[in-house]
């Protein structure tokens, strides 16, 4: 028997998700199980925060925060590690509000942490 590492609940040995909390198991995670939806979320994220970063490129202010933040969300995906809450949110009101409800949208559970 494994336990949940963010629980402690017992679990069995082929489960991929704990049942208590619903978090995915290290297992789960080390298989790269992103989801069809997950990919496809992380593409229309990508163009919708390029765009933002094109539509915002005449006054140059913004472009100090839109273009760190969409470079930083693309190393992110492709490590495959998780992004924060605050980084979501700043991407719905800085970035773009379609890439960020996108983000908010992401099944977080299949990151690393």
């Amino acid at each position: 028997m494994k336990y949940c590492k963010y629980c402690g609940s017992q679990l069995d040995d082929d489960a991929v998700v704990c049942v208590n909390c619903g978090r995915a198991t290290d297992e789960f995670v080390a298989a790269g199980a992103e989801s069809d939806t997950n990919k496809t979320l992380n593409i229309v994220i990508k163009v919708f925060m390029v765009l933002g970063c094109i539509a915002y490129g005449w006054t140059l202010i913004p472009l100090i925060w839109c273009i760190p933040m969409t470079v930083s969300f693309f190393r992110k995906v492709s490590d495959g590690r998780k992004v924060g809450v605050g980084f979501k949110v700043c991407t719905l009101l800085f970035v773009n509000i379609i890439a960020g409800i996108c983000l908010l949208c992401r099944d977080e559970n299949c990151y690393k942490d």
